[in-house]
């Protein structure tokens, strides 16, 4: 099935095309500026090379109308026809407890999403713009919403409920949804394949690691345990996110230091992470080559990261039971770092957790980097979230066909 795939922000639109069967991309682009007189269009089909249009883009239909009559263009299209097109997957940030699935786009559905807007404030108003401009353009096509929250799911709720009065949970829903979803959900899949084992046999530690990180747990591959929560700033130290603090910590700063609740939440989500630390940046890179100059707080950065990493992997492991088939590196870092793969795996060997050298000098591909008699394999596999998108909007437009 020939799926688009759509990533709508407040004034960007990413998409991608993809055949289903094959697993390929037809094209793929990304939308800029939106609403702007000069607005961006970045397009590439397949094999093809990249172009770049400047051209005022009044809204997100006349955005994803300049998509649609691209990718079916007799000089650059790579379909002939609309009527090629499957389905359409939307990428969603959070579908709250009540959409626990992908699910087909409905008036029943689209008010769920829009019910969770206080939890995502910044994203589902943006998500269901290209919803609405899909439905306006194509009214023919199935839309179907995959969500960042709802692979999830499937979590206990010793893993989600957090440990405040149990009403907050009750009546306000304060509980941990978990984020990188999609991309977890996909390098488990993905894992999984590499080491032929069934998905619903791979227990393993998935590492998004990225300007944004989350460590999921994956138990018969289904997650049983996450370390973003209800917002997503808890966990490891991120680029400009503190990761965990202690409560009364940031209490202290409100009623000794005077600092308002706004000022907090900007210090913890845009001041914090690896650029706080390092007062460098916010950027792997560039911090491994201040420490490699002698650097202290760049090196500091480096070791909290490594060190918050380790733990989670060491502590999300207890989720998976008496086996822990992998540990898998995946997102910006994780894919592209084998200097912080090595920091972090330094101290896992208790668990059997080892990297080689040699194998470890990977970047951006799939590969296992642990000794041949590693007892727990170690990977690094590429996310692809576009694709796992479109094998869910498939299996859910199949399944309403049926």
């Amino acid at each position: 099935m020939k799926i688009l795939v759509l990533n709508s922000g407040s004034s960007s639109i990413k998409f991608q095309l993809l055949d289903t069967v094959e697993r390929t991309v037809m094209c793929k682009g990304l939308v800029e500026r939106v609403g702007l007189a000069d607005a961006i269009f970045n397009y590439q089909p397949a094999g093809g090379e990249k172009s770049k249009q400047i051209l005022p883009i009044a809204d997100h239909t006349a955005g994803i109308k300049l998509v649609l009559d691209t990718i079916t263009s007799p000089e650059r299209g790579v379909i002939a026809s609309l009527d090629e097109l499957g389905a359409v997957g939307h990428r969603i940030v959070h579908g709250g407890e009540k959409i626990q699935r992908s699910v087909l786009l409905d008036e029943e559905s689209l008010a769920l999403i829009d019910e969770c807007t206080p939890l995502a404030p910044l994203h589902n108003p943006a998500n269901l713009m290209g919803v609405d401009a899909m439905q306006k353009l194509l009214p023919q096509v199935p839309n179907v919403g995959v969500f960042d929250t709802a692979f999830h799911a499937t979590m206990p709720k010793s893993a989600f409920v957090f440990a405040l009065d149990y009403a907050y949970y009750e009546k306000h829903g304060i509980r941990r949804f978990g984020f990188h979803g999609t991309s977890h959900q996909y390098v488990a899949l993905r894992a999984a394949e590499i080491l032929g084992i069934p998905l619903e046999d791979f227990n393993g530690v998935t590492c998004h690691l990225g300007n944004g990180v989350s460590l999921t747990a994956v138990k018969g591959g289904k997650s049983m345990d996450t370390t973003l929560g209800f917002g997503t700033c808890c966990g490891v130290p991120m680029g400009t996110r503190s990761g965990d603090v202690d409560p009364a910590a940031l209490m202290h700063l409100i009623d000794e230091l005077g600092m308002t609740s706004r000022q907090v939440c900007d210090l913890i989500y845009k001041g914090s992470g690896l650029k706080g630390i390092s007062g460098v940046s916010h950027d792997m890179r560039d911090l491994e080559e201040a420490a490699a100059k002698g650097h202290e707080r760049a090196e500091l950065a480096l070791e909290i990261f490594a060190h918050a990493t380790r733990k989670y992997i060491a502590a999300l492991a207890t989720s998976l039971g008496d086996r822990v088939d992998a540990v898998v590196f995946t997102a910006g870092i994780g894919e592209n770092g084998p200097e912080i793969r090595e920091r972090i795996c330094r101290g896992l060997g208790f668990m059997g957790v080892r990297i080689d050298p040699e194998r470890n000098r990977v970047r951006g591909k799939e590969a296992v980097i642990s000794p041949e008699d590693a007892p727990v394999k170690v990977m690094v596999v590429p996310t692809n979230e576009e694709l796992m998108i479109a094998l869910d909007t498939e299996a859910v437009v199949t399944a309403s066909r049926a």
